[in-house]
């Protein structure tokens, strides 16, 4: 049985491109506009040790395996046919085991990972417990802390690496990040002279913003130095430094408290589902009564599934990264002694921004290549197509989460209506 054979046999209904392996075999549809060739015997064992995402990424990360008639820097078309016309069935024991012997059961012993991957869960361990200090600190360098440029090319410049909201369906990226900024400062009713905590706070997009166009004194921590070293440069160059910090620390260390606002945006999809009560209490112990906070994060549809993102994600993208419905993240404020005012969901907004990056990647695909592996680069791209595609299709949402530390008689110093 060659190789295209027993792909096809495992194919519910039929294979929706065209497929070429090294041992010369082919199948599918010869006239897909997408034809994917595994040259490798590395990819077929990448592929047999770990069916699915994250043995399809393997292969195609170290260059086992090639896609034509897509971008690597956006194949979200591809990923959209696949998504809806790939599907496989479990074949009866007895095929099962025909397909391993006539594929070679050594192939499924498990190749070296490409060097882009991160360690799997269980030798995280050496690092400390999940979402320990010194483990949480690793998993956001070892994606941040890859290449100031390259990620001034994907994201512009802004650099925010966080939803932006597109005040019109042509608004351009800079647009809607700014518009996104300033959404968050509407929501916490900035006034100048106010204090502001900015968690996770990135390049200080934020930070940056808030000082310049509301006059609070912003202070923003990240866990990545580099973005640290960015965030702070940027400050200087307009002038705010006056204003504005952003430091190289764990937020749980931040001791300043009474703040008037504090914002989050992109943080709580790092921190763990197990640690929403200890990151809210913080939020509450740092508010001072009457001050707001803005959480800004993905979320789940529901909570019925695993916390967890898939096996791609977590070795490639966000190690331990967890996500949670936003019932949860309500009940975890308000568990906390905060009082939640307003919800919204912008989930299509992060489909619109991560087409927007994916262009950036494409547009600047040789130059970025100067910044990063190839690997790097093709894990980006399957990334943020995928992600694009699971906004699209409500499978991860996005929420503003506003809440109020009210006043211990209960005034909370919110309008009777929203002013945002």
């Amino acid at each position: 049985m060659t190789i295209a054979e027993a792909l096809e046999r495992l194919m519910r209904h039929g294979m929706p491109f065209r497929f070429e392996a090294y041992d010369g075999s082919a199948a599918g549809d010869v006239d897909s506009q997408f034809t994917v060739r595994l040259l490798t015997e590395r990819g077929l064992r990448y592929l047999m040790s770990h069916p699915g995402d994250l043995g399809f990424a393997r292969a195609y990360v170290a260059g086992d395996l090639e896609i034509d008639g897509t971008h690597p820097g956006d194949p979200y078309e591809m990923m959209k046919l696949f998504r809806s016309r790939l599907t496989f069935k479990v074949p009866a024991p007895g095929e099962l085991m025909q397909i391993l012997r006539s594929l070679g059961i050594n192939n499924l012993v498990v190749p070296t990972p490409p060097p882009e991957e991160h360690l799997p869960k269980w030798r995280r361990v050496l690092e400390g417990l999940r979402h320990s200090r010194a483990r949480d600190a690793e998993a956001i360098s070892h994606h941040y802390d890859v290449s100031n440029r390259f990620y001034e090319l994907v994201l512009g410049p802004s650099m925010a690496y966080t939803c932006a909201v597109y005040p019109e369906v042509d608004a351009t990226l800079e647009q809607a990040q700014a518009e996104k900024f300033d959404l968050v400062c509407r929501k916490l009713d900035l006034q100048p002279g106010q204090r502001l905590l900015d968690l996770g706070c990135g390049w200080g997009g934020m930070v940056r913003h808030a000082a310049e166009h509301y006059g609070v004194r912003a202070l923003g921590v990240t866990l990545s130095e580099q973005q640290a070293v960015w965030g702070q440069q940027a400050i200087k160059q307009q002038g705010l430094d006056h204003l504005a910090e952003v430091r190289h620390m764990d937020y749980r260390d931040v001791v300043e408290r009474d703040f008037d606002a504090i914002s989050s945006i992109g943080l709580t999809e790092h921190i763990g589902v197990r640690n929403y009560p200890s990151y809210f209490a913080f939020i509450h112990d740092r508010l001072r009564h009457g001050g707001r906070l803005l959480n800004h994060c993905i979320t789940r549809p529901n909570n019925t599934g695993p916390a967890s993102a898939g096996a791609f994600i977590d070795r490639y993208v966000f190690p331990d990264g967890e996500l949670a419905g936003p019932g949860r993240i309500i009940s975890a404020a308000h568990d906390a002694g905060l009082e939640v005012r307003h919800a919204e969901n912008l989930r299509e907004h992060y489909a619109m921004t991560l087409r927007d990056w994916s262009h950036n990647l494409v547009q600047n695909w040789d130059e970025a290549l100067g910044e990063v592996s190839l690997g790097t680069a093709k894990v980006w791209g399957m990334y943020m197509a995928g992600s694009r595609l699971a906004f699209d299709l409500d499978e991860i949402e996005l929420h503003h989460v506003l809440a109020v530390k009210s006043h211990r008689g209960g005034a909370s110093d919110f309008p009777l209506r929203p002013t945002f």
